[in-house]
Order: structure tokens, then C-alpha cells, then sequence
């Protein structure tokens, strides 16, 4: 079982208990099975770029295959940022005190690129967190469901159903303007693309 959410509100510390809202958990499923000549079920592999390894479900949890071939176990893997400098491994936010941000606007959650949605049963259902929540307040904090190089925001929301974490990272959408007309740049043509009619 997951570590809980321990979020600070106030003086107080407040816990969740967390579960993973799955799509398949909401609506019904169908799956097809792909199934040889002899009627057994077929198993899926990917092939690397060179044709000479197959990969089962799984193996990348392992480790990756560098570009020579040679196997790189996924505890030598390091995160490298753009300028070149290694990345810092943030560690994992569950069991660890969090302070909350807010109330936040709704338009903030509206801005979210959302990767993944969690059902909270809270400890103490009477608590002045869950009353602010069940008002139509928001919260945020920062989360992080494992070790990880990028640390996601959490978004403590309530309805009738009960609490819930909207885990994701937050958009910077650009907006166009009605009026805003766009001019293509002329494309560069050189001699040879230009037809000469006395050859004709």
C-alpha cells in the first residue's frame, strides 16, 4: 500500500490515504487478443532499431539498450539537463509533510497538463481542511509519487463524492487574438527550381 498525502493546513498536519483513479476502474473494458494459428495467444514484443533484440513487457522497468548494444541497468541511468550538468533526483513527496498553497484560482487547475487523478480518504473527515475543500476551495502542493527527476503539483479539490488530488504539471497556454493575422515568409528558391521554358 502507497505511503500516505500529509499535507500542512494551518497549525495542523492532515493525512490521505491515496488510490490511483483508473479509467478501467470507471467504465467497462474490452480487450482483444490476438491469437496465433494454433489458437494460443499471442505475446508482444518490440524489436530494437537493429533487428537483434526482442523485448517483452517489462524489460524496459529494467534497463535500456545503449545505441552500441551494450545492456544499461536502470540503476546506472542518470538525468542529464539541457546544458549538460546532471539532474538532481527529487525524492518522493508521499509520507512526508507538504505545505499546502492557497485557496488558488480554479483557473490555475483549468491550466493543468493533468497525468493522473487520486481518490483521498482523509483521517480526520471533521477536520477545517476537508470544510474548506467542500466550500470549493483549492489547494496545491508539490508531488511526487516516486524518485524522479521532475516533481509534479497536486491540486486538493472536493465535491460530493468526496476528496481528490489532480496530479499534473501546470500549462502556459498562448492565446491567440481574433484579430492576429499570421504572414507566411516567402520560401527560398533556388536556379534549379526555376523552370527554363527554352528547353521545351
Amino acid at each position: 500500500m502507497a505511503k500516505p498525502i500529509i499535507v500542512r493546513f494551518g497549525d495542523a498536519d492532515h493525512v490521505f490515504a491515496i488510490s490511483k483513479i483508473e479509467r478501467s476502474k470507471l467504465y467497462p473494458t474490452r480487450k482483444r487478443v490476438p491469437l496465433d494459428g494454433s489458437g494460443s495467444a499471442c505475446t508482444r514484443v518490440n524489436m530494437t532499431t537493429d533487428g537483434r533484440h526482442l523485448l517483452k513487457s517489462g524489460m524496459t522497468a529494467q534497463g535500456y539498450f545503449a545505441g552500441n548494444g551494450r545492456w544499461v541497468p536502470k540503476e546506472e541511468l542518470v538525468g542529464i539537463q539541457p546544458d549538460g550538468t546532471l539532474a538532481e533526483l527529487k525524492p518522493s513527496t508521499l509520507g512526508v509533510t507538504q505545505s499546502l498553497e492557497g485557496p488558488v484560482s480554479p483557473r490555475e487547475l483549468l491550466d493543468l497538463e493533468v497525468l493522473g487523478v487520486y481518490a483521498l480518504d482523509p483521517e480526520a473527515a471533521d477536520s477545517p481542511l476537508i470544510a474548506s475543500l467542500k466550500k470549493g476551495d483549492i489547494y496545491r502542493c508539490p508531488f511526487n509519487y516516486g524518485a524522479d527527476y521532475n516533481c509534479e503539483t497536486a491540486y486538493l479539490i472536493a465535491n460530493d463524492e468526496g476528496c481528490f488530488a489532480i496530479v499534473g504539471n501546470p500549462a502556459s497556454p498562448v492565446w491567440v487574438e481574433e484579430a492576429t493575422v499570421f504572414v507566411a515568409a516567402p520560401e527560398e528558391t533556388s536556379a534549379d527550381d526555376e523552370l527554363d521554358f527554352e528547353m521545351m
